[in-house]
């Protein structure tokens, strides 16, 4: 009929209740010592009384020393110890001991990004200009090798669209004994890797598996890495690596086919305000080439 009135639970803060955890395990931890300060009293009893009392090894006395002495001592030393983590290492160095150390090494660590911080640009827009004005540094003097035609096409379905003997023996005279960059269709497109020549495949594939012998990276600039060894390495395609080692190269071997053609593969435009025409060899239309064509040479200005 009449209602009663719940109590109210009090509600502890988290503070409060760590204190109280701290103040239990304390309590546990000085029973535990106490305990074993009662069993070390009645054991050194025991052994004395088994010692003198009752005789027991009696003839036993290592070191020259009753074996009880030494019993007594060695649990002495331990019980010291157990005295010492209770008092020193778990009042001084317990939970809230290793959080504050934990406190103590964030902040430092929160300093010094900011002193790193503070040596960088202040903006955004300041760190962008930074990156978009720095140059390509070439590494050696790389040249893209390429047979293009006038609207710069370079191959179909993996595959060369034209069949000039001449471009063929003029880019193994040129690349043969040189690093050759290319990607991984490419690469692909060869029977097998072609004699005298370091191939490094440019692919995205992390787990692309190529023949020994065969270096295989994921960027250009590692490409580049890989032939550092070699003083004129050359870029033999496709379309998208060529574009990617433009900014690169200082020069470029070009077999410009007199001809149009459909395809799906193209060389980049080139930029006449930043790449020179040095030299021009044309070759017309024989049993040997489908194609008239000329051998162009361009270095960057």
């Amino acid at each position: 009929m009449f209602g009663t009135k719940k109590k109210e639970i009090p509600q502890i803060d988290k503070e409060q209740l760590e204190l109280i955890k701290h103040a239990q395990k304390r309590i546990k931890q000085k029973k535990g010592l106490y305990t074993h300060f009662i069993l070390f009293l009645i054991g050194s009893v025991a052994v004395i009384v088994a010692n003198l009392g009752l005789h027991m090894g009696e003839t036993f006395r290592p070191l020259g020393t009753d074996w009880f002495v030494l019993v007594i001592a060695a649990w002495s030393v331990f019980l010291v110890y157990h005295a010492f983590n209770v008092f020193v290492i778990h009042r001084f160095m317990g939970s809230s001991w290793q959080q504050e150390q934990l406190d103590l090494l964030v902040a430092k660590q929160k300093e010094g990004i900011e002193k790193l911080k503070a040596k960088l640009p202040n903006s955004e827009t300041t760190a962008t200009a930074l990156i978009s004005n720095k140059k390509p540094t070439n590494k050696q003097n790389l040249t893209l090798i390429v047979a293009a035609s006038e609207n710069n096409a370079i191959g179909k379905d993996n595959q060369l669209i034209w069949h000039l003997r001449d471009d063929l023996q003029r880019f193994k005279s040129l690349t043969s004994g040189h690093c050759i960059i290319m990607g991984r269709k490419t690469f692909e497109s060869f029977p097998k890797p072609l004699p005298n020549r370091t191939h490094i495949v440019v692919t995205n594939q992390q787990k692309y598996k190529a023949p020994h012998g065969v270096i295989v990276v994921h960027n250009m600039d590692d490409a580049l890495d890989a032939a550092l060894e070699d003083k004129h390495p050359y870029v033999i395609g496709g379309g998208e690596i060529y574009k990617q080692a433009l900014p690169f190269a200082d020069r470029i071997e070009l077999t410009r086919v007199h001809e149009t053609f459909e395809a799906d593969t193209h060389f980049p435009e080139l930029d006449p305000s930043v790449w020179r025409e040095i030299q021009n060899i044309h070759h017309p239309k024989d049993e040997n080439n489908d194609y008239a064509f000329s051998f162009m040479t361009y270095e960057r200005i």
